[in-house]
């Protein structure tokens, strides 16, 4: 059990049959009344966003995350299939729980599936991929002058805003929580 007083952010509480994370917390004293946390709450299950404010001696089961690297294999229609390199246990996801975490993962790459109590709740991609492009138009001399950029499309599909001097065949940096061209390879 975690009091509210003992708030930080990032940790993730059991309350109102759900599972939220801390994204924010302030422990307000007004002049005159008893003090409360304000704080903003993230359900990390479906990732919406909520604002509420407790009382400090209030009381909350702190969730356990278990966090777990996984080898992303395959998908078939709408399964994805992830395994696990220590016990090599494989386990299939739908596109629901996995959603765009795998926008810039290939097969084979290693992600992190979250799960709460044996459900599976999200997948995270690794922060930083190398992803080749595939598709994008080429660049003019001459046109640098702004910092312009072009969009183009990368081995798994995603596409991303490249700088003109990127061509069709380059790897490419990408950070996957942006999806921001980072730099050639």
């Amino acid at each position: 059990m975690i009091t509210a007083g003992d708030f930080r952010n990032g940790i993730t509480i059991e309350m109102d049959n759900g599972i939220y994370q801390i994204i924010e917390f302030q422990h307000v004293k007004p002049g005159k009344g008893a003090a409360f946390v304000r704080t903003k709450l993230k359900n990390i299950v479906n990732g919406g966003v909520i604002e509420k404010s407790f009382r400090p001696q209030e009381k909350f089961p702190q969730a356990r995350i278990d966090r777990k690297d996984m080898q992303y294999l395959y998908s078939d229609g709408d399964l994805f299939h992830f395994m696990d390199v220590e016990s090599y246990d494989q386990i299939a996801l739908n596109e629901e729980t996995v959603g765009d975490a795998l926008k810039f993962v290939k097969e084979n790459d290693m992600c992190k599936v979250c799960s709460h109590n044996g459900n599976v709740f999200a997948i995270e991609p690794p922060l930083f991929v190398e992803l080749e492009v595939t598709e994008t138009e080429p660049g003019f001399k001459g046109d640098t002058a702004t910092g312009a950029s072009k969009p183009a499309t990368v081995e798994t599909g995603a596409t991303v805003s490249v700088p003109l001097f990127v061509e069709i065949g380059n790897k490419i940096k990408i950070d996957t929580r942006t999806g921001e061209y980072l730099s050639r390879v």
